[in-house]
């Protein structure tokens, strides 16, 4: 049987969280809250939230969801047109990651 997806992905251990508190020095989960988040941010009552459902059960329905996707023909542009680049151009712009990644 699989583990919820939420326990494995969300949130600490609770013999980790007394570690925690004491690292920033507050007594209770509250307390951080309290200092960390203004009160005209926060939300008055409880989100209205189905249960969680495991990784399983999630995948299962994201495939599900993907069987409703229509496939269409793209005409976005109007074809391609062969051009040349420069070298220059390949070289420092369009093989350098620095312009298309932040790693």
């Amino acid at each position: 049987m699989s583990t919820p997806f939420v326990n494995r992905h969300i949130g600490v251990q609770a013999s980790e969280v007394q570690t925690m508190l004491s690292a920033v020095e507050a007594t209770s989960i509250g307390e951080l809250i309290d200092q960390t988040i203004p009160n005209d941010i926060r939300l008055a009552g409880k989100m209205n939230l189905p249960e969680a459902i495991s990784e399983f059960e999630l995948l299962k329905h994201l495939e599900d969801c993907s069987l409703k996707n229509k496939v269409f023909n793209q005409y976005i542009g109007l074809g391609y047109h062969p051009s040349i680049t420069p070298s220059v151009i390949k070289r420092n712009i369009l093989e350098n990651p620095g312009w298309y990644t932040a790693y």
